[in-house]
Formats: structure tokens, C-alpha cells, sequence
């Protein structure tokens, strides 16, 4: 067995980005940037007033008392055609393009008006409120970086920066497969011996949420032909995530359908609890992970091994997140396999944040999970910990 960065290492080593496409900025969001973003244009364009108030020669302006005429307005959208002179001063709002010849603007609180005539009424110590043309960027200069994510604040910037469309990585498309005798799909009516199949329908908006595209392929029995039908359709995606069948029981065929395919093995066990049968490999250039059949193990291990995997084929760093947190509990000592525990997180009174893993970790309970915010990260042979120890959470 190798151990859990061992097993995201080889995944993250193993596949490569995909391929870009082109998008507009309004269907960007959340997208990941394929080639580099540079600015087409100064911004802002021109030298541009930071307040409301008047554009003048600073050198006009230092005085309390000096009388200047009011020769015009520099509105944004409709700049002042034409020159500040000497003893003039022109109206000017937030934004608008500086005229010529000005190099100060008066806010307007430290004049009075009498017509087209000022009067400074406190005295200006220094030339100020003008935004330098390119003062945020220039064209030109790189602004956004392959890899990025496309969110809010990286978006408005390359439309500041004159981008209607973006290059992005392609969204990788993620094949689901379930199987087992015992699954049937929810809404009807099960047998005496089956259960639901839950786990697709959990790992879909988590794919959606890491960059993905989730397809699933339907539930399999335990019969090497029917799977091998289903595991065929796989092919056509970018990486197949089967569920189950993964473990050594006499029904347990789908690693061994895909050895018919010609898998290339690249681990097949990690020392990780829940998740242990969690393995990895590739026939030709489809990789695919293997989870096990267990609903909070499949969870666990999609989110160490499925969204690496996702976040390589998107060119992207590990985006987990990760924190430390106090224990509102104690925990016994670990065993050999590194755990991840469902926890909640709390909040007292005054905000304080504290972390409270669950009494019952079995592997089947899809109710625990449902109301756990984080895993609570425990390495192999991890020692007693007290309540108020900090513990590495990663967030569901």
C-alpha cells in the first residue's frame, strides 16, 4: 500500500492538461485560463479625476481667497475640448478625462460658487486627486496567468483589460459507473436484498463544483459482460471513476474488466481509512480511479484522489481547503492507516471556532456525512489528541 501524498502525487504526475477553447467572459466564470492574459489598452485610458470638484494649475490654486473662472465641464463619457488656463479652473466629476494644462483637482467642499466664479476656501498643500493615465495597468502588461480561476475580480479585469473572450481549459468529462447486484436507482421500489444507489448522485455537483463534468454511465451488475458494455461507453471521457466492485471478493470484476481492456496499473491500494481499495491506472490514454462501494468511503477517497485528478487536467495547483482548528473533543490514538474523520464545526459564543468529529465513522453512513462540514485529517500512528489540540480539517 502507498500512502495517501504518494497516491496524489502519482495521479497529479500521471495526467496532463486539456486541451483550450475559447469563451466569452460571460460564460467564464469558474473557468480555468488556458493561455496568458496581457491588457490591450492603458487603463485608465487617460489621466482621470479621483473626486468631484474643479480641474485647475495648482499653481493658481494655493491660496485661500484666489478667485478662479469656472471656463467649462469634464463630465466621464464627455470630456472638456480645450485647456486650463491661467485663473480658470473647470468643473470636473469622479472619472472624467483631466484637461489639458490642469495638474490638481479641488474637491468641491473647499470651494464656494457665485456663478462661473470660485473661491478657495481652504488652502491645497499639494497637487492631488488625479489618476495617472495606466495607473492600474498598461498595455501590454500580463494581468492574469494560465491557471487561473476565472472569479469575480479576475473576470472584471479582463474585461477592463478590453477581453470579451478568454482562453480556458476544457472542462474534463468525468464517466460514472456504479455496480453491484444489490444497487437499484432511487425512486422506486427496491427488492428485499438491494439498496439504493446514492453515491453518483453526491459525486456529480462535487465534480461540477472542482471543474468537471460528470456523466453517469448507470449501475452495472455483477456480471464481467454488463460491465465490461458500460466500462466500453467510458472510453469517450477524459477519466472513468467506477464505484465499487474495487475490493478481492468473488463478485468483485470491475478491476478485472478493465485488465481485459489492457490496464496499466499504477497503484491499487492506500493506506487510508475510509478508502483503502481506492486504486488507479489507464488502458491506452484513459486513466481511471477506482473507488470503493461504500457510500462515506467513495466520498472520502473522490475528494483526495478524484479532485486532483480533475485539478491536473485543468493545469491547476491543489485548491483544497485546508485549516487547522481546535478539538472540541478528544481523539484516541490513530492507527497505521492515515484517517479522515467526519467532523462538524462548531461556534461559540463569541465566534470562537472549534471542530467535533463524529462518534460513528462507519463507512456505510451516508447521514453522518450529509451533516459534516470538514474531514478531520489524522496520520498514520497519530498520537492521543486533547480537546483544544489543533487538527489539519479539510473542507467538504
Amino acid at each position: 500500500m502507498i500512502s495517501v501524498d504518494e497516491a496524489r502525487k502519482l495521479i497529479r504526475e500521471n495526467l496532463s492538461p486539456l486541451g483550450a477553447e475559447i469563451c466569452s467572459i460571460e460564460d467564464a466564470a469558474d473557468r480555468i485560463l488556458a493561455k496568458p492574459t496581457a491588457a490591450l489598452l492603458n487603463q485608465p485610458p487617460f489621466a482621470a479625476s479621483a473626486m468631484d470638484g474643479y480641474a485647475v494649475r495648482f499653481e493658481d490654486a494655493r491660496g485661500t481667497g484666489a478667485k478662479l473662472n469656472v471656463t467649462g465641464l469634464s463630465a466621464a463619457g464627455e470630456r472638456f475640448d480645450g485647456a486650463v488656463g491661467a485663473g480658470c479652473a473647470v468643473r470636473i466629476y469622479t472619472g472624467a478625462p483631466v484637461p489639458d494644462g490642469a495638474d490638481h483637482v479641488i474637491i468641491q467642499e473647499h470651494v464656494k460658487r457665485d456663478g462661473d466664479v470660485i473661491t478657495i476656501t481652504e488652502a491645497q498643500k499639494a497637487p492631488r486627486h488625479i489618476r495617472p493615465a495606466g495607473i492600474d495597468f498598461k498595455e501590454g502588461e500580463a494581468l492574469l496567468t494560465p491557471g487561473t480561476r476565472l472569479n469575480g475580480p479576475a473576470l472584471a479585469l479582463a474585461a477592463a483589460a478590453n477581453h470579451a473572450r478568454v482562453s480556458v481549459r476544457r472542462r474534463p468529462r468525468i464517466a460514472l459507473i456504479a455496480n453491484g447486484d444489490e444497487l437499484t436507482a432511487p425512486g422506486g421500489a427496491p427488492a428485499p436484498d438491494q439498496i439504493i444507489s446514492s453515491i453518483p448522485y453526491g459525486l456529480t455537483p462535487m465534480i461540477a463544483h472542482w471543474g468537471g463534468v460528470a456523466d453517469f454511465l448507470g449501475i452495472a451488475p455483477d456480471d464481467p459482460a454488463a460491465i465490461s458494455e458500460i466500462a466500453q461507453r467510458g472510453f469517450d471521457y477524459d477519466l472513468i471513476v467506477p464505484i465499487g466492485g474495487a475490493s478481492v471478493g468473488d463478485k468483485d470484476y470491475m478491476r478485472g474488466v478493465f485488465q481485459d481492456f489492457g490496464f496499466s496499473s499504477i497503484f491499487e491500494k492506500v493506506s487510508v481509512k475510509p478508502g483503502k481499495p481506492a486504486w488507479f491506472g489507464a488502458v491506452k490514454d484513459t486513466h481511471i480511479i477506482g473507488l470503493p462501494g461504500n457510500p462515506a468511503s467513495a466520498m472520502v477517497t473522490a475528494m483526495l484522489f478524484v479532485r486532483p485528478a480533475i485539478e491536473a487536467l485543468l493545469g491547476v495547483r491543489d485548491s483544497a481547503n485546508v485549516f487547522t482548528a481546535p478539538l472540541a473533543t478528544p481523539l484516541a490514538a490513530n492507527g497505521p492507516r492515515e484517517s479522515y474523520l467526519r467532523a462538524r464545526l462548531l461556534h461559540d459564543h463569541q465566534h470562537r471556532q472549534s471542530v467535533a468529529p463524529h462518534g460513528n465513522q462507519d463507512s456505510s453512513l451516508m447521514s453522518v456525512f450529509a451533516k459534516s462540514d470538514v474531514l478531520v485529517r489524522r496520520l498514520a500512528n497519530a498520537q492521543a489528541a486533547r480537546e483544544g489540540d489543533r487538527v489539519e480539517c479539510l473542507v467538504i
